[in-house]
C-alpha cells in the first residue's frame, strides 16, 4: 500500500471549537438540519397513526429522502434504523434499506480522480477492465465491479469528495440538536446522549480511514480462515490507500428478503443460523467483532454445512473488541439467565458497568426476574428478545441502569444482528440459538474460564451437584445438535472430565458425591440415568454411523 499521512480521528471539543471558528460553515447547516428534522417530525407524528397504506409508503419515502439528502451521519442513523422491524413500522423499513447501498453516486470523474491520486496511476492502467458507472454507492463511497489483467474481477471501493470535512461539521450539529433536546427526549441512557454521539462518531472516523479497514478484514480473515460457512474477501494491498480500498470480488444474494433467498433456492432459516453463531464466535470467543452485520454487509452463498447456510461478510470499516473479562462475563450472564439466577445475574450487571458497585440489589432482582423470568417460561426457544428490550427499557426508569460507552457497538451489533434476522423470520428466537452454542462451548470446557462457568452452572454455592441443571445444559444440546455435531461433542466432554484441563471438575464432583462424609448414591444415580436417557446406545451408534458418512448432510 501507498504511505501517505492519514486524517485526524474525532475529538468533539477540538471538532466544535474548529466549526465555531468557520461560521459560514455552521450556521446555514444548523438551521438546515433543524428546519428539516423538525418538518419531518411533525410529518411522522401527525399521520403515522393512518391506515391507508399509500400515505405509510409515502411517509417512508419521506424518511428515506429526508436522511438520504442530510448525508452520511443521517443516512448511517438510517441504516441503524433500518435493521429494527421493531422500532420501525415495516411499510418506513422497506424504504430504510435503499440506505444500505442504493444511493445516489457521486460523480465518476471525481472516482477516478481519487483513484489517480490515491494509486498514482489512472484507472485505464491499473486495470484491465474499469467501469465508467459503479455498482453500488452507500453512504461513504461507491463500489465498481472491476476486472485485473490477471481476468480475476475485484470490488474498488472509492470514498466519497470532502467525507472527513461533511462528518466532522454535521458530528459536531448533531451532538449540539442532542445534548440540548436530551432532557425532553423519552430516554434514560444512563450516559449522556452525547457521550453515546461521540462513541458513534470515532467509529465513522475509524471507517473512513481505509487503511484501517484493510487491517480489519485481514485480521477478520484469520479468525475464519477454517470456517467451512463463512467468506470473508481477500484484500488487494497493492489496490488500496487511504481512500481505496480493492478485495476480491463477491458474488452473492444480499439478505435483504426472504423471497429473494427462496428464489435463489437458499435456506434462510440455515443463513440465520450461520449469522447468530458467527456474531457469537465474534463476541464470546475472539472479542473481535463485525459491528455493522446489515443486509447490506452480509451475503448468501450457495451450499451448506449441515444445518448452517454460507454467508460472506464486507465492508470492515465498523469493527471494535471486547475484553477477555467483558467476553466471560456475559458467557456468565447468559448461563445465569438461563439457570434463572437473578441474582448472579444482577452481579453481572454491576461486573459489566450497567449497575453502579454501591448500587442496592435488593430491589433490582426481583425486577429483573419479573422481567426476565416471565419471558424465559420453560422453554429456553420462547424466549422473545424484542419484548424483553421493551420491559428492560422501562426498568430503565426506574432502577440505576445505564449504558456503558464500551458497549455502545456491541449492542448495536446485536442489535443490528437481531433485526436482520427478524426481517428474515418474524418468528426467529435469538435465545434459542444463542444458548446451545454456549452451552456447547461449556461442556467442551476448552478454556479456564469456561470450566469456571462450568462448575458455577452444575454446582451450587455449597458444592453440591445441580443434576438438572446439568440435565437441562445437556437437552439444550442434545436438541439443537445435528446427529453429526453429537458425537463430537460428548468425546469433547469425556476429554474435558479425564484429561489434564478436567482437574478442578474431577475434584468438585468427587466432592459433592462424599460430601459430609457420606456417599450421595442418589446422586450417582442420577447421573447414571441421564447419562443412559441423553445418550441411548441406538443413538450412539447412529451417531458414529453419521460420522463414518462420506454422504454431506443435507436438508
Amino acid at each position: 500500500m501507498k504511505i501517505m499521512k492519514t486524517i485526524p480521528g474525532y475529538d468533539s471539543n477540538a471538532d466544535f471549537q474548529w466549526l465555531l471558528l468557520r461560521p459560514w460553515m455552521f450556521l446555514g447547516r444548523l438551521v438546515e438540519v433543524i428546519t428539516t428534522l423538525t418538518s419531518l417530525t411533525f410529518s411522522l407524528a401527525s399521520q403515522a397513526s393512518s391506515r391507508d397504506p399509500e400515505v405509510q409508503k409515502r411517509l417512508g419515502k419521506r424518511l428515506l429522502t429526508t436522511l438520504a439528502g442530510l448525508g452520511p451521519c443521517f443516512i448511517k442513523l438510517g441504516q441503524a434504523l433500518s435493521t429494527r422491524p421493531d422500532l420501525i413500522r415495516r411499510d418506513w423499513l422497506d424504504e430504510l434499506t435503499n440506505l444500505q447501498d442504493n444511493l445516489p453516486p457521486f460523480s465518476h470523474i471525481i472516482a477516478l480522480r481519487t483513484i489517480e491520486e490515491e494509486l498514482n496511476a489512472p484507472a485505464s492502467q491499473i486495470f484491465e477492465d474499469f467501469p465508467s458507472y459503479p455498482i453500488a454507492a452507500a453512504s461513504l463511497g461507491q463500489v465498481y465491479k472491476a476486472r485485473l489483467h490477471n481476468q480475476n474481477f475485484v470490488a474498488v471501493k472509492v470514498q466519497r469528495p470532502q467525507l472527513a470535512t461533511i462528518l466532522r461539521r454535521d458530528l459536531v450539529i448533531i451532538r449540539l440538536i442532542g445534548v440540548i433536546t436530551a432532557p425532553i427526549l423519552p430516554l434514560n441512557l444512563g450516559f449522556g446522549l452525547g457521550e453515546i454521539i461521540d462513541e458513534f462518531g470515532r467509529s465513522l472516523f475509524e471507517e473512513i480511514n481505509y487503511y484501517q479497514e484493510a487491517e480489519n478484514a485481514e485480521r477478520f480473515a484469520a479468525l475464519f480462515i477454517n470456517s467451512p460457512v463463512i467468506t470473508v474477501p481477500r484484500v488487494e494491498k497493492h489496490l488500496s490507500a487511504q481512500r481505496i480500498l480493492t478485495t476480491s470480488w463477491i458474488e452473492g444474494t444480499k439478505l435483504r428478503e426472504r423471497h429473494e433467498l427462496e428464489t435463489q433456492q437458499l435456506d434462510p432459516a440455515s443463513l440465520i443460523r450461520t449469522g447468530v453463531i458467527s456474531g457469537l464466535q465474534q463476541l464470546l470467543e475472539f472479542g473481535y467483532f463485525h459491528a455493522d452485520p446489515h443486509p447490506g454487509n452480509l451475503f448468501a452463498l450457495p451450499g451448506r454445512h449441515g444445518a448452517m447456510g454460507h454467508l460472506a461478510y464486507i465492508d470492515f470499516g465498523m469493527m471494535d473488541s471486547i475484553s477477555d473479562e467483558d467476553r466471560s462475563i456475559l458467557t456468565g450472564a447468559v448461563v445465569h439467565l438461563i439457570n434463572r439466577d437473578f441474582y448472579a445475574l444482577a452481579r453481572d450487571f454491576v461486573a459489566l458497568g450497567f449497575l453502579n458497585p454501591r448500587a442496592d440489589l435488593a430491589p433490582i432482582v426481583p425486577a429483573l426476574e419479573e422481567v426476565l423470568g416471565g419471558q424465559l417460561g420453560d422453554n429456553v426457544g420462547s424466549f422473545n428478545f424484542k419484548a424483553v428490550t421493551d420491559r428492560f427499557s422501562e426498568l430503565m426508569f426506574d432502577y440505576p441502569f445505564r449504558v456503558p460507552a464500551r458497549f455502545a457497538l456491541i449492542i448495536r451489533a446485536v442489535v443490528s444482528q437481531e433485526g436482520l434476522a427478524l426481517r428474515l423470520d418474524p418468528s426467529f428466537k435469538i435465545i434459542g440459538v444463542a444458548y446451545p452454542y454456549v452451552a456447547r462451548r461449556l461442556l467442551a470446557g476448552d478454556t479456564k474460564e469456561l470450566r469456571e462457568k462450568l462448575l458455577e452452572v452444575i454446582f451450587d454455592k455449597s458444592g453440591r451437584l445441580q443434576v438438572e441443571r446439568l440435565k437441562n445444559l445437556l437437552q439444550v444440546v442434545v436438541g439443537d445438535s445435528s446427529n453429526r455435531d453429537a458425537i463430537p461433542m460428548v468425546i469433547a466432554g469425556f476429554k474435558l472430565l479425564l484429561g489434564p484441563a478436567g482437574g478442578s471438575l474431577r475434584q468438585q464432583l468427587l466432592l459433592a458425591l462424599v460430601q459430609d462424609n457420606y456417599l450421595h448414591a442418589d446422586e450417582l444415580k442420577e447421573l447414571l440415568q441421564l447419562a443412559t436417557s441423553t445418550f441411548s446406545f441406538n443413538q450412539v451408534v447412529n451417531n458414529l454411523l453419521q460420522q463414518f458418512n462420506p454422504i454431506p448432510h443435507q436438508e
